[in-house]
Order: C-alpha cells, then sequence, then structure tokens
C-alpha cells in the first residue's frame, strides 16, 4: 500500500520560468537513468525479493523516495513552464505551438501535457521500461543499482552547470545528496550480501567448475596498445592473464543453406567449402586434442 503525502520531499520554486531549462530537466524524469528508471527497478527488485527483511525494506524504502523525486522534478518542470509558450513568440509567430519549438520546449509540454511535465526524456522519446533491471538476483542487481545512480548523478551534475537559477540549483543540491547516499547504500549492500553469505563475487556463483577451465582467467588483447597488462587486475594471485595475441577458435561462421521457400541468396559450393574446412579443422583440433 501506497500513501500520498501532499508535501513535496524538498522544494521545488524555480526563481523563474525558463521553458528551456524545462525541456533538458525532462532527461532526470524519463531518461534511461532518470528517476522513473529507478523507481520502478526498485519497485520491481522489491516485489520480486525473496528474502524478507533488511534488503527488501531497503529496496522498498528506496523505491518510494524515488516516487518523490519524480514528483519534485515533475512540479519543478511545470513551474519552469509558467507562461510559455512565451508572449512575445506567440505574438510573432502566431501560433503557440510553433512559439514553444522556437522557444526551445518540447512541443508536447504544450500539446499533450498542457505546459506540464511528461514521463519522456529530454528529446520527448517516451520512457520505456525496458530501461529497467531486475533480475532476482541481489548481488548483480545492487551492482546495476550503483551504476544507475552513478549515471544519475553524473546528469544531475551536468544539469546543475547548465542552469544559474537559485531554486532550481537548490533542489539539485538535494539531489546530489541523495544520489550520493544511493551509491554509498548500495556499494555497502554489495558487500554486506557476500559477508552474510548470499552472494559470492562471481554473479550467479553456479557451474564455476563446469566452465571452461582454459577461458576464466584471460584477457583477451584485440585492441591496439600495450598498456593494458600493466593494470591491476594482470597482478597478484587472483590476476588474469592477458593474451597479446589471441587467435580465433573456431571456423568459419558459415550459415546453412535457407528453406527454399524464402528464396535467399545461397550457394551450394560456397556451402560445400565452408562445411570441408569446418570437418578438417575439427579432426585437427581431435588429433592434437586442443
Amino acid at each position: 500500500m501506497f500513501r500520498h503525502t501532499k508535501r513535496l520531499q524538498f522544494e521545488a520554486r524555480p526563481e523563474r520560468p525558463d521553458p528551456v531549462y524545462a525541456r533538458k530537466l525532462q532527461e532526470l524524469i524519463g531518461g534511461a537513468y532518470g528517476e522513473m528508471t529507478v523507481t520502478m527497478q526498485y519497485l520491481f527488485q522489491g516485489w520480486n525479493c525473496r528474502v524478507e527483511g533488511k534488503y527488501k525494506d531497503l529496496l522498498m524504502d528506496t523505491a518510494t523516495e524515488e516516487i518523490g523525486h519524480v514528483e519534485m522534478l515533475a512540479t519543478m518542470v511545470a513551474r519552469l513552464l509558467e507562461g510559455a509558450p512565451s508572449t512575445v513568440l506567440a505574438e510573432s509567430v502566431k501560433d503557440p505551438v510553433m512559439a514553444a519549438v522556437l522557444g526551445g520546449m518540447d512541443p508536447q509540454q504544450a500539446i499533450v501535457a498542457g505546459g506540464g511535465a511528461l514521463p519522456n526524456n529530454s528529446q520527448g522519446v517516451p520512457w520505456n521500461g525496458g530501461y529497467i533491471i531486475a533480475s532476482g538476483n541481489l548481488l548483480a542487481d545492487f551492482r546495476a543499482n550503483a551504476a544507475a545512480e552513478a549515471q544519475g548523478r553524473l546528469q544531475t551534475a551536468r544539469l546543475y552547470n547548465m542552469t544559474d537559477d537559485p531554486g532550481v540549483r537548490e533542489m539539485l543540491r538535494f539531489n546530489l545528496a541523495r544520489d550520493t547516499v544511493h551509491q554509498k547504500q548500495w556499494l555497502k549492500a554489495i558487500e554486506e550480501l557476500e559477508s552474510d553469505g548470499l552472494e559470492t563475487p562471481i554473479v550467479p556463483n553456479a557451474y564455476l567448475d563446469e566452465e571452461n577451465q582454459d577461458h576464466n582467467h584471460t584477457i583477451w588483447g584485440l585492441s591496439d596498445g600495450t598498456d593494458g597488462p600493466k593494470g591491476g587486475w594482470s597482478k597478484g594471485k587472483d590476476g588474469l592473464e592477458y593474451l597479446t595475441d589471441p587467435q580465433p577458435l573456431g571456423g568459419p561462421g558459415t550459415a546453412p543453406a535457407p528453406d527454399p521457400a524464402l528464396y535467399g541468396t545461397y550457394s551450394a559450393t560456397q556451402d560445400a567449402i565452408g562445411t570441408v574446412k569446418g570437418k578438417a579443422q575439427a579432426k585437427a583440433k581431435k588429433a592434437t586434442g586442443k
């Protein structure tokens, strides 16, 4: 059950209208790393969580907070759009929608939302449920959450530098602080999952003995340069081995002949060549045991 309190989590009142900035702020509402994404991500992770107690509570607490962030931003967008499309532009263009375009605001804010916020990003692209991650594995999900909060804070910081409005900046300072807390909490929750013995660093911690042991510790050096092996990931007892000249391990990627009814272009000769090469490579591999 959710309840709505008729007060904002933090004040969202600009000093003056700014329809151009209102459009920019839409990214923090309906962008891939906006507040709608983390709201729905944490809600579905919480609803799908099979571990009652502290982890589920953390997810639901944070998800509910993020709903409030959507409300704050939507309120700020509406207030930034006050009086838009601007009277001056509307006078000259004689069309408020065209005035909105020339004024830099999203015309859908005028056409669809009546001068309010939308569940869209800064380009007017609708929010997509495909942005969210809710896998059922808490370690994988918490890592995704920390990354989402980092991306969200990065975008908030960029938007902070795009305005000098004291009221907008005051709200964004609050948002920056909450994104800081959320990054910290997910990183600590990751540590606790491991210390509680619920998860180990590799997700999932299954099939570690069955996976190909020849290929679970090598980094394929497939780009120019020689600095990759200098990283800390190549050092120590758990270091990974850098392959400086990795070679392909499979045969030609020849697709099989298409169904005749599909009328795909097909060369029987080429297919035969691919098949012969593939069989020869398989035979050689079997003979050498590699």
